[in-house]
């Protein structure tokens, strides 16, 4: 899948593989419509979260209609199906990098640029789940928001 964003890479193959693994991960009647298709697009363009009136904005754009549930209910979508996030952090969303894994995402966030990169590590899932049990509390989601500044920022070259 997409390197980290916060690495050279090649951007059009790093969107291309996911939205064909989107294509391959819905099963039992399940599509992408146009409209969460251009949604999943969407958010694939950059590697940053956007809230949900940028998404429908794009969407009223592109001739999607411009009322809210257009946007809320293929987002809805795509993170009911693992193809999209949500940055709590940033009441945004961002398009899921590891479609293939069923994971506990880990978000580092840029504050400066607001680039996101997410990564998977298996431990970390793990841990938390064990904290979790061991506090007699079942958790349904997992994700972890780091906050900080990527490389670039970092040295001052965006």
């Amino acid at each position: 899948m997409c390197n980290s964003p916060f690495r050279p890479h090649d951007h059009s193959q790093c969107c291309g593989d996911i939205m064909d693994s989107a294509d391959q991960r819905l099963k039992d009647g399940l599509r992408l419509t146009p409209v969460r298709r251009r949604t999943l697009e969407i958010l694939l363009e950059s590697h940053q979260a956007m809230g949900a009136y940028d998404v429908l904005e794009r969407l009223a754009a592109d001739g999607f209609g411009d009322q809210p549930p257009v946007a809320y209910r293929a987002l809805e979508f795509l993170v009911e199906n693992g193809l999209a996030h949500k940055i709590n952090r940033l009441n945004a969303f961002a398009a899921c990098m590891h479609p293939d894994d069923d994971h506990a995402p880990v978000f580092m966030i840029c504050i400066d640029c607001k680039k996101i990169a997410e990564e998977v590590e298996a431990d970390i899932g793990k841990t938390v789940e064990g904290m979790a049990k061991d506090a007699g509390f079942l958790p349904e989601r997992v994700a972890v928001e780091i906050i900080g500044r990527c490389p670039a920022c970092q040295e001052g070259t965006i």
